[in-house]
């Protein structure tokens, strides 16, 4: 167990899932929950929508993965047979590929941007799947999104609206401890007073930049008001920040998960990955989560030639990966809430930059989305020559979050064929 000093008195303890337990009764104790529209939820309105999208880097076996048939009677390739248990809850994808995504490996960086030719110089990425969602639904929460990652090296799935590498978390014990442990009274205070001092020095370089946009030319002062804009939203963020660390956090049973560098163990680090993302979700501490699974520990296996014994090898890790993958789904499905489940109300979206690892090819990428509330138990075949556009799929989750979006990146309308759910 935590030490009891890591924990505030107020704060409120969490069971798996709210709305399997009763729910809080004692006066004004709902006003220490983070989970305020599960909250709403209980008196009678619906829970949150939410989004969490995997990558792996190195290309997941076409053979195993996609299906025989398309629509709903399609036959289950083997790495979907262990998915079995979800086929209603999930739509698997064929012929989609992000238009212009190409570099082999390179790609790895825009599987949620979309932003083409990652392989030439001078290349800018653009803004990703997840912070687009952050920056609509991400205020209801203690933190706007997660950003993670299951890696050794410096790897992220998210970027900000200018392009930039947004840092990711890479060990499932500090995610557990910066969701759920408090600290000493003295260690929030202090992380206020460094808010303050950011808020303070935001204001005055927003006051010199004022000053300076007197007089520039009109190209320089768009510029500055773009800056401007970024340093509001940036005053924003620091103002909810300071909010939330008056909040106690929510209390959960489960112990944090214990560290694990080894790369060569990285579906067991996705487990604990998966887990925490689950109590990050169902206590309402983020609506959006971004995990990169770096394989590279595989990546020569994945060069197999078509060799028999490596493609053995290769398959029996992706295995591994897809249960995994199934665990996660499950734990999500046995999380009741208001007319429904977790999954219903979580989008999973889960696939890889290459449609193969072996010749660094970008186009046929191996992706599925599970729940969420679309109408699933599907295969959507497209062409495998001349691909969909994986991004349409992308302005498909983000109007499904409730976002008025008709476009994202390449993406031009919404996933053909792919319905919401009544």
């Amino acid at each position: 167990m935590l030490p009891s000093d890591h924990r505030s008195s107020a704060a409120p303890r969490v069971r798996r899932c709210l709305p399997r337990r009763a729910f809080l009764h004692a006066s004004g104790v709902s006003l220490a929950l983070p989970l305020l529209e599960s909250t709403a939820a209980a008196a009678g309105g619906p829970p949150p929508r939410r989004m969490v999208c995997v990558q792996t880097n190195m290309g997941i076996l076409p053979r195993y993965f996609f299906p025989e048939g398309s629509g709903r009677d399609y036959t289950a390739s083997p790495y979907l047979e262990r998915l079995a248990e979800h086929r209603e809850q999930f739509t698997v994808f064929s012929g989609v590929s992000l238009p212009g995504v190409t570099g082999g490996h390179a790609a790895q960086k825009c599987f949620l941007t979309g932003t083409p030719h990652p392989e030439r110089g001078g290349f800018r990425n653009g803004v990703s799947l997840d912070q687009v969602a952050a920056e609509q639904v991400g205020n209801a929460t203690r933190f706007p999104s997660l950003v993670l990652a299951i890696t050794n090296e410096n790897a992220t799935l998210s970027y900000t609206r200018n392009g930039a590498a947004i840092p990711s978390e890479q060990s499932p014990r500090v995610l557990f401890e910066k969701l759920f442990v408090q600290g000493a009274a003295g260690d929030v205070a202090a992380r206020v007073e460094s808010l303050r001092q950011g808020q303070s020095t935001l204001d005055f370089v927003a006051d010199a930049s004022r000053r300076l946009a007197r007089g520039l030319p009109a190209a320089d002062q768009a510029r500055l008001e773009q800056y401007q804009t970024a340093v509001r939203d940036l005053e924003q963020r620091l103002h909810a920040a300071q909010a939330w660390e008056a909040r106690p956090k929510p209390e959960v049973g489960e112990q944090p998960p214990a560290e694990n560098n080894d790369p060569r163990q990285f579906v067991e680090r996705s487990n604990m990955m998966f887990d925490v993302i689950k109590l990050a979700l169902e206590t309402d501490s983020t609506r959006v989560v971004s995990l990169f699974i770096d394989t590279t520990v595989i990546h020569n296996i994945t060069h197999h030639g078509n060799r028999p014994d490596v493609l053995d090898e290769l398959k029996g890790h992706e295995e591994r990966q897809f249960d995994a993958l199934g665990r996660f789904l499950t734990s999500l499905a046995e999380c009741r809430e208001p007319d429904g489940t977790l999954l219903d109300r979580t989008m999973v979206l889960y696939g890889t930059c290459m449609g193969s690892a072996n010749s660094h090819s970008n186009t046929n990428l191996p992706v599925l989305l599970a729940g969420g509330g679309f109408r699933h138990g599907q295969h959507l075949a497209f062409d495998a020559e001349n691909n969909y556009p994986l991004s349409n799929l992308y302005v498909s989750m983000l109007q499904r979050l409730g976002l008025e979006v008709d476009r994202f990146s390449s993406g031009t309308s919404t996933m053909r064929d792919l319905e919401f759910a009544s």
